[in-house]
């Protein structure tokens, strides 16, 4: 049978990530710590198959993308399905101030109420089913290729849970570090987790090193 071998990458660090705000639809860009990540990224990916880069189309996303599809001389694929959740209202507010301004709204987002959407936005079975989805249609467009999807947290967590077969409702008990590493295979049966939140390409590595900024590249968007 067929697959398709799958790198999910979430974007590198963004200055709302260390504030701890919710960014959502809100298109925030790298900051100098993750443009560095995304060097570091793709320099790891560097030798290894990638036949076509995907990503959302938000810049946090797509700068990590073209990180991972410069040493492969490849064009990133935008594909607005890999965007992140949609937080409405919520978005730019930090957690602490979504809980003092809506707390009852809080109370059903933390407890993952899979019907929940913040106002404006997406509830949990529709990024669900937007996110997974998308990346559902691209792997099996390629069938026995090697591919890289960029998106966000919120994606990466539905990818796991589909790979792994938990419910949407579970609570959260694995990592999604910024730019680590995500295997995962497809068949049309459906995805299986190779690896999950690997980093190593972080180890022992400064700010100082050369090569690792990134620049601009041209973007496609994905049909």
């Amino acid at each position: 049978m067929q697959l398709t071998r799958i790198l999910a990458i979430r974007h590198g660090e963004t200055a709302w990530n260390i504030d701890g705000r919710i960014q959502g639809h809100t298109d925030i860009p790298l900051n100098d710590k993750g443009r560095w990540q995304a060097g570091r990224l793709g320099a790891a990916l560097a030798h290894e198959q990638v036949d076509l880069v995907f990503s959302s189309d938000l810049q946090r996303a797509l700068a990590t993308a073209q990180a991972v599809a410069r040493p492969h001389h490849l064009q990133v694929q935008a594909d607005p399905g890999l965007r992140e959740r949609s937080f409405g209202i919520f978005e730019g507010w930090t957690f602490a101030e979504i809980e003092a301004r809506w707390p009852e709204q809080s109370l059903r987002w933390r407890k993952r109420d899979p019907d929940y959407g913040p106002e404006g936005g997406e509830n949990l079975h529709q990024l669900y089913a937007r996110c997974i989805g998308a990346v559902s249609r691209l792997a099996e467009a390629h069938l026995g290729r090697s591919i890289a999807v960029v998106a966000h947290g919120g994606v990466m967590d539905c990818l796991y849970r589909a790979a792994t077969r938990i419910d949407l409702q579970a609570p959260r008990s694995w990592q999604l570090g910024n730019a680590s590493i995500n295997r995962l295979l497809y068949t049309p049966e459906g995805f299986t987790l190779v690896g999950w939140n690997d980093t190593h390409h972080f180890d022992e590595a400064t700010l100082d090193d050369p090569g690792n900024a990134v620049g601009a590249d041209r973007v496609g968007h994905a049909a």
